[in-house]
Parts: C-alpha cells; structure tokens; sequence
C-alpha cells in the first residue's frame, strides 16, 4: 500500500498535465477557429462593399445612357455623338470592373448582357425600351446573389419583370 502512496500524486500531477495540455491545445483550436471565421466575415464585408461601388458606378453611368438615348436618331450611324459615345467606353470600362471584382460567372454574364443591350440602345438599334427591363433584372438578380451567396430573399424582394 505504501507504493499508492507515492505513485499516486505522481499519476495525479500527471493526468493534471495531461488535461492542461489538452485543455491548452483544445483552446487553441477554438481560437484559430473563430479568428478563421472573423477573418472570412471581414473578407466578405469588404467584397460587398467593394462590389457595390462598382454596381452603383454601373448603375449611375447606365442610367445616363437610357436618359440619353432617346435623343438619338434611330440608327443613324453617321451622327456618332461624342456624349454618348463616352458614356458607352465608360459603361465597358465598368462592366470590366465588374468582372474583375465578382464572384461568379453568373454576375459577370449578366453585366454583360445588359451592358450589351445598353450599348445597342445608345447606338438607337433598340425600338422598344422596355427589350432592356430582362437585362436589367438578371443583372440585379445576379449582383444580389453574388454579394449575399446562399441568402434567400425575402418575398416581395425579387426583381423579376412585371
């Protein structure tokens, strides 16, 4: 009995160690875990935000092609309006930024869909405005599920044609 007496603590203090040191590690791995989870919240705040300006950038410049287009003659390619023609390069230039910052090829596709449609507008080969309404949703459809991958929209949210 003598021998329980000394091995005793000793096998004690040992499993102490034993379960701080798995206790330690076990931390480390919830800490890494959540630092791993931060980092990708951050990662995918900043695409967001990163991704809406460049949409709101598209938006903006492809709001002022649809403005200007109907002062346009109907395809008349002889009178190239040096107004409109920057629009169109600044429409591209955006739509490439697009590409350049989304996620999916579902966004980049649509974008240039509907920069297409407005680059056709712009130039009067559209007779009916409302041929850029189907763009225009898929682009929107397209811009949310990139920048909210997974989320559901509520209903009512939808940006689907009437």
């Amino acid at each position: 009995m003598g021998s329980w007496g000394t091995l005793g603590p000793a096998l004690l203090s040992l499993a102490g160690v034993v379960l701080g040191a798995g206790g330690s590690l076990f931390g480390q791995y919830l800490v890494s875990r959540t630092n791993t989870q931060q980092s990708r919240i951050q990662e995918s705040a900043a695409h967001r935000a990163e991704l809406k300006s460049v949409i709101l950038k598209f938006l903006s410049i492809a709001s002022q092609v649809v403005k200007a287009a109907p002062t346009l003659p109907p395809a008349d390619v002889s009178a190239a309006d040096p107004v409109i023609d920057r629009l169109v390069d600044d429409l591209w230039l955006v739509q490439a930024e697009i590409d350049l910052s989304a996620r999916s090829e579902h966004l980049r596709g649509a974008a240039y869909r509907y920069a297409a449609r407005l680059a056709e507008a712009a130039r009067g080969e559209l007779a009916d405005p409302s041929a850029l309404r189907g763009p225009q949703v898929q682009f929107f459809d397209a811009a949310y599920d990139d920048m909210w991958p997974g989320q559901r929209r509520a209903a009512g949210d939808s940006f689907t044609p009437r």
